[in-house]
């Protein structure tokens, strides 16, 4: 018998499309909803206008893990809309959001192309894109934000054969 430590990942869903997304303004009709539609690609992207401190937020409506955010570029021009923004999940609204702790930012993203932020686990209801201190536009063709409840993550030590079968793992496994 071998003894080993095994620890059951449920598959992580796309938890955008469960939320409402705002953002700090809008660019003719591209509204902040447009960025988790599911559609990659221009001209369904959110936009903000031309501002000072342009950010899109997320509300994941309860709080989660968040274990990656992956956000597509637009496939067209504008290209350096989508860089340095800011990935920020918590909890808090403070300053619209952009306060809580940061998980990654971007670089200049190539056209119609996705860049994904591994972040861990953080806990957050709220994920932001922010782009600090300096005036332009933010755009996001896709945010795509990968995580789970609570509730949902698990830790599962079993003993095993060496020899064991997948459907004796899966079955060792749900039985602890």
């Amino acid at each position: 018998m071998m003894e080993g430590l095994f620890y059951l990942f449920l598959l992580l869903e796309n938890l955008a499309f469960k939320g409402k997304a705002v953002q700090s303004s809008t660019f003719n009709a591209w509204g902040a909803a447009k960025a988790i539609d599911g559609i990659r690609y221009t001209p369904s992207c959110a936009h903000t206008s031309y501002e000072l401190n342009p950010w899109w937020r997320l509300d994941l409506l309860d709080s989660y893990y968040i274990y990656k955010v992956t956000v597509t570029n637009r496939d067209d021009y504008c290209l350096d809309e989508t860089a340095g923004v800011e990935i920020r999940i918590g909890n808090s609204l403070e300053n619209n959001g952009n306060n809580n702790p940061r998980c990654g930012v971007t670089s200049l993203v190539p056209a119609g192309s996705s860049v994904s932020f591994f972040c861990g686990g953080m806990e957050g209801r709220y994920v932001n894109m922010y782009i600090p201190n300096i005036q332009k536009y933010l755009t996001l063709c896709e945010v795509e934000v990968y995580g789970t409840a609570k509730k949902q993550v698990t830790r599962v030590q079993v003993k095993a054969a060496e020899n064991v079968d997948e459907a004796e793992l899966k079955e060792l496994v749900l039985n602890k």
